[in-house]
């Protein structure tokens, strides 16, 4: 019954979505030559042979998976993926990705289109087009009418990376049939964490496993080595902290920071990488006119801030700066809506040292290990993050054994995506 409900829901949203998409192509969130794929209208031909359809939501999940792209179209040389996400930006990093992944790139294999909206008469459009052997969803994306239509057809469905946080399972419990009868029709699941897979199993799911989580296998982010000597070279000589995938509020509070440290370390450069890239003008604007990647402007010696507002480089960052806070991880995040964290192992494995707010429990897992080899630093505010960036400053050497010691973690699930790959074609193979 709740599944009919929430079918006949999405038939009867169909107009209002309509509306809302066009406010959203007004407002630069969805592509204007693509719009017609959030209804379901391909724009690109079905390639001949098999076809596996993966679904990640935005650029987290996008980035988790790349590993496991590239190993499944090594070990199926015959095999096209269709990956679908919901955001540009993750559409802009999938272009920036895929040439690079692989022995030749992955440019012909993986085919992007942007994901219908759970309206049941745009996901039949699309699945009738693409006629995926097996669709892969991944973390948390359970849309309902989604889920029955790919299901009504017997296509094989999982659930990879599953992620439940605590929040959500509250929602979810609220409605105990729609969750049951979503979670029953995924062929297996494979969550992130034990305490994920605990709570996907209270909800009705019948098979779920937890070989580890995606995005600690990913490999080290990448990086111009051109371009990282030319950003070394103006900022020679400087100490500098960077301020990764920071939300609104959280700007305030590293500038406070910064004012606390530079006394302490004259000529202290303190970058800014924000989360949305859109926010970067008014972030240079509050911080004294600092200069702005977007604007391929780099920092002079007068210059305190630099406002790196550039997607896909945080590679270069983490390569340049050796210290980092991680933003979207302190309350003032959390007063706009924010709060949760980003991955740390992304720096870890660059030998990046990283701080972060309290506020991380979409990586909790990841940061309890880190927390193990005291490779990470928990701050509450300015203060916290000064006294920090003060002490590893200061201390080159115990810096750098504290990454290594980070290093040494965030590198030990090399092998999932080859494991992960493995069972999908399986399920590919039953298929037939």
């Amino acid at each position: 019954m709740a599944a009919w409900v929430w079918w006949l829901a999405g038939t009867l949203a169909e107009p209002p979505l309509r509306l809302l998409l066009r406010r959203r192509l007004a407002r630069g969130k969805e592509h204007p030559d693509r719009l017609g794929e959030r209804r379901g209208r391909a724009t690109l031909a079905r390639p001949p042979g098999r076809l596996l359809w993966l679904h990640a939501a935005s650029v987290g999940e996008t980035v988790s998976v790349l590993p496991l792209l590239e190993a499944l179209c090594r070990v199926d040389p015959a095999l096209h993926v269709l990956m679908t996400t919901g955001s540009l930006t993750s559409q802009r990093l999938l272009a920036q990705r895929l040439p690079g992944l692989g022995d030749q790139g992955l440019g012909g294999r993986v085919l992007h289109q942007f994901v219908p909206l759970d309206v049941p008469r745009w996901l039949h459009r699309f699945l009738r087009h693409w006629q995926p052997q097996a669709v892969a969803l991944v973390e948390s994306e359970l849309w309902p009418n989604l889920i029955l239509a790919v299901r009504k057809r017997e296509v094989p469905l999982v659930l990879i990376n599953a992620r439940m946080s605590e929040r959500s399972d509250r929602a979810w419990r609220r409605l105990p049939s729609l969750s049951g009868a979503l979670l029953r029709r995924f062929t297996w699941i494979t969550a992130r964490s034990e305490e994920d897979a605990s709570r996907l199993r209270a909800l009705g799911a019948p098979e779920v496993d937890t070989p580890g989580d995606l995005k600690h296998a990913a490999p080290v982010l990448p990086v111009d080595e051109a371009e990282l000597e030319r950003v070394r070279y103006a900022v020679a000589g400087r100490p500098v902290l960077l301020a990764a995938c920071t939300h609104e509020g959280e700007e305030a509070v590293v500038a406070q920071a910064h004012a606390r440290l530079r006394s302490r370390h004259p000529g202290l450069l303190t970058i800014v990488a924000p989360r949305h890239p859109e926010r970067g003008a008014g972030i240079a604007a509050a911080l004294g006119g600092a200069p702005r990647r977007a604007l391929e402007q780099l920092p002079a010696p007068a210059h305190e801030f630099w406002i790196c507002d550039t997607l896909g480089e945080l590679g270069l960052l983490y390569r340049l700066c050796g210290i980092a806070f991680l933003g979207n991880s302190l309350p003032q995040a959390r007063a706009h809506g924010g709060g949760g964290g980003h991955n740390p192992f992304e720096p870890a494995r660059l030998g990046c040292l990283v701080a972060t707010g309290p506020l991380t429990s979409n990586f909790n897992a990841a940061f309890q290990a880190l927390d193990g080899v005291e490779a990470v630093t928990v701050t509450a505010g300015a203060d916290a993050i000064a006294d920090w960036a003060d002490a590893m400053l200061r201390d080159p050497l115990l810096r750098t054994q504290r990454a290594e010691a980070a290093r040494s973690i965030a590198t030990q699930a090399s092998g999932l995506p080859d494991q992960l790959a493995g069972r999908l074609l399986a399920l590919m193979d039953d298929r037939g």
